[in-house]
């Protein structure tokens, strides 16, 4: 429907085939879109029409054609390898079509290559140029699409460049010239060859730098002086010359000429000051030096090489001598201040040269006196006394030197050096007068030794100072209250009681010199406590031993002659029986000495019993406090105690031992955190061998060994009691007899009350509960 003339395509009538009825360029038209109708032959005629659309698939019928024929390009021979020469293009019609260029011809000795970039061709270099073999290059450049190319040409040109630079034969010269040589004398001539010809070959010389003594032919290379040269102004010049070509670009090369200026001898030598002072202690040995002269000459070589002398001049008679060629002025013998104290020398500085220049200068030595006499003490050590107690800064003493020296060298300063840490003493630095600074306690420190030093600079001495300190009775004696806590195991054995000393009232006067004395001021009426007055010894009276208990307190006093002081004294005697020991108990505390337990440790194990018991301290009976000796360098300390049940009344009843241990141990925590002290596991080892039989558990039980001497802490004398470990055998719950074979009825004593009915069983009984009734 609606198609023109030129439409290339046609409809069967009959069949409905659409076919081409002229040629498709896909590169014209590459779409078409139509409509087709369809009619039946009734009457009247039906229609139905449709649209069609019809794409042009493309095939490879173009060519690629480059966009010129021909290309030309300019090269210089230098160009480096990978130089961008120029760019061909070609396109192709059809689509999708990827060209790729190739040098078919042309590309003597491969000199270069093409590779595709951006649709085009891209002519590289790919080796060096050299002008001297080819100067023109004809490239034919093939475009192809894979099947079907096109060709252009491509003319490169290449230029001749200045590829030699001018080389100078050697990059350093060295010249000499004298200085009196007349302005424009040729110094020397300086080449360059350039293997290039024509222009590239023709070189010009110049100088870098302006130098005003010298210039340079441009076109020899020829250097001549212009100006007058001078040695001491200046000894030698460096020229930086440059040879360039006159190609395009210019090269060139550097040389450096360096010229020498010869000296002759027309300067004399010149000290650095116009005259020189010094000074020499007297005392200091021959060949001392004393100062430097030094004079410079201008001129060079022997010209300028300077010596020194005092021959025409004066060498203070024959007492110094100068280095020749340093210069260094030096004693040749000791000198005496008091003879000559100033000297007025003369001293010549001479060149080398013919005939010789010499300079003369004047020196002034001035000879100092020394500090050749050390300060001395009268002696080399003092003793000083000094009442205790004495005020903050009395001088207590007065400590001098003398100094044979004059003037400044015999004054002396004094220190102290050695012995004054912290600082209790001052030693007065001019007047050596030794003031006190702190209060001086005898209890404290009864001697100080000291060393001082009396300084003459540089010249020291030293002495050695003690300050003995006198007492005074100027402290009370220290008591504090006490404990005697006596453990008296009755037995037939002879000897138990004790009868000696058992220690001494722990009294302590901090004054040395005091001697004190004891007494008992009240409850001692009985003389139960036997007292030594001189020494503080004391004894138990013989009407304690006996098996009665007894706690009684009294007053102590010890006196210096002046002070006194009083101290409570309290006396527990404990009566230990065989069922105490039998419901006994030994733990083992870790880290602990008997001296430490006993103060101040007793008073916190003994609540902290009690406390893990819930009974009153005083039921708590500790009968033993010993050092294990079984667990080498460990330090445990066993103590053995029994404890009063706290409902018992005459007929004194004990925890058990199993019941002790089990609540102790278990309760440990508690007990280390309120006594202070860790308790470790039990040592049960006698039972680990199961001695009884029948289900009978074996228990450890304690038994009286011996008794022991009295031990002393700082607050209490305590006399232990040293049990030995023995075993017990116990039946179960529920069971007695000589072997456990008889069952005990618990429910006998109707443990369960009027509210339960109780059911016995094996090895004890269980409560059923009435109705209405829980617990």
């Amino acid at each position: 429907l609606e198609t023109g003339a030129s439409f290339p395509f046609a409809i069967n009538n009959s069949t409905g085939w659409i076919v081409v009825a002229s040629e498709l360029d896909r590169e014209a038209v590459d779409f078409y879109s139509f409509g087709v109708e369809a009619q039946d032959q009734g009457n009247p005629p039906m229609a139905s029409s449709a649209s069609v659309s019809v794409t042009v698939l493309d095939v490879n019928d173009n060519s690629p054609e480059f966009t010129q024929r021909e290309y030309s390009a300019r090269l210089n021979e230098d160009a480096a390898v990978g130089t961008s020469v120029l760019t061909v293009s070609a396109v192709d019609r059809d689509a999708n079509s990827v060209i790729t260029y190739q040098i078919s011809s042309g590309n003597t000795r491969n000199r270069f290559s093409i590779t595709s970039q951006s649709g085009g061709g891209l002519i590289s270099l790919a080796l060096p140029l050299d002008y001297k073999l080819e100067r023109q290059y004809l490239l034919t450049i093939a475009a192809s699409d894979g099947t079907r190319q096109d060709t252009a040409q491509v003319v490169i040109n290449v230029t001749d460049a200045n590829t030699h630079r001018p080389v100078f034969q050697s990059s350093h010269y060295t010249v000499n010239v004298n200085e009196d040589r007349p302005v424009g004398t040729t110094v020397v001539v300086i080449s360059a060859t350039d293997e290039d010809t024509g222009e590239n070959a023709r070189i010009t010389y110049l100088m870098e730098d302006s130098i005003p003594q010298f210039r340079i032919a441009a076109d020899t290379g020829a250097v001549t002086t212009q100006m007058e040269l001078d040695y001491e102004d200046q000894v030698s010049y460096t020229l930086a010359i440059t040879a360039r070509d006159n190609g395009i670009p210019q090269k060139s090369d550097t040389t450096y000429l360096e010229i020498l200026v010869s000296d002759v001898n027309d300067n004399a030598p010149q000290f650095l000051r116009d005259s020189y002072q010094g000074s020499i202690y007297e005392d200091v040995p021959a060949f001392t030096s004393v100062l430097q002269v030094s004079a410079t000459d201008r001129d060079s070589g022997l010209n300028g090489r300077v010596f020194y002398t005092f021959q025409g001049g004066d060498d203070g008679d024959g007492d110094f001598i100068i280095e020749s060629t340093s210069g260094i002025v030096r004693t040749l013998r000791r000198l005496d201040r008091e003879n000559v104290p100033l000297y007025a020398l003369q001293a010549f500085a001479v060149d080398k040269g013919v005939p010789a220049k010499r300079t003369p200068v004047e020196i002034q030595v001035t000879v100092l006196d020394v500090n050749d006499n050390p300060p001395v003490f009268e002696r080399d050590e003092f003793d000083i006394f000094v009442e205790e107690n004495s005020p903050i800064g009395l001088v207590v003493a007065r400590i001098t030197a003398t100094d044979p020296d004059e003037g400044t060298n015999a004054q002396i300063m004094y220190q102290i050096v050695e012995g004054n840490i912290p600082e209790v003493f001052q030693l007065d630095i001019f007047s050596g007068e030794l003031t006190a600074l702190a209060d001086l306690d005898y209890e404290s420190k009864a001697e100080y030794v000291m060393v001082v030093q009396a300084t003459s600079a540089p010249l020291v001495s030293r002495a050695t100072v003690h300050i003995r300190l006198r007492d005074a009775n100027d402290n009370s004696p220290q008591l504090k209250n006490f404990e005697i806590l006596f453990n008296n195991y009755i037995t037939n054995r002879s000897g138990s009681f004790p009868g000696g000393v058992i220690g001494r009232i722990p009294a302590h006067d901090p004054d040395v010199s005091d001697s004190l004395t004891y007494a008992f001021e009240q409850g001692n009426e009985l003389n139960l406590v036997l007292l030594d007055p001189r020494s503080g010894d004391l004894r138990l009276s013989p009407a304690l031993d006996n098996n009665r208990p007894l706690e009684a307190v009294m007053r102590v006093s010890v006196s210096d002659g002046v002070h006194s002081a009083t101290a409570q004294c309290t006396l527990r005697v404990t009566v230990i029986t065989d069922e105490m020991l039998s419901n006994s108990i030994t733990l083992r505390l870790a880290d602990m000495s008997q001296e430490r337990f006993l103060s101040p440790l007793l008073s916190r194990f003994l609540e902290g019993v009690a406390a893990v018991l819930a009974t009153p301290r005083h039921r708590v009976v500790l009968f033993n406090i010993q050092t294990d000796t079984d667990v080498g360098t460990a330090r445990i300390l066993n103590v053995s105690l029994s404890v009063l049940l706290p409902a018992s009344g005459h007929g004194a009843r004990f925890f058990s031992s199993e019941e002790l241990q089990e609540r102790l141990y278990l309760n440990r925590s508690l007990l280390a955190a309120i006594s202070a002290q860790r308790v470790l596991p039990f040592d049960d080892n006698i039972c680990l061998r199961e001695p009884c039989e029948n289900y009978m558990r074996c228990v450890s039980v304690l038994q009286f060994d011996s008794s022991a001497p009295f031990l002393a802490s700082d607050t209490i004398l305590f006399r232990p009691i040293h049990p030995v470990t023995g075993l017990r055998c116990r039946c179960p719950p529920g069971f007695t007899g000589d072997y456990c074979e008889t069952e005990i009825d618990l429910c006998y004593s109707s443990p369960c009350g009027s509210n339960g009915r109780c059911r016995s069983r094996e090895g004890g009984y269980t409560c059923e509960c009435h109705e209405d009734f829980t617990g």
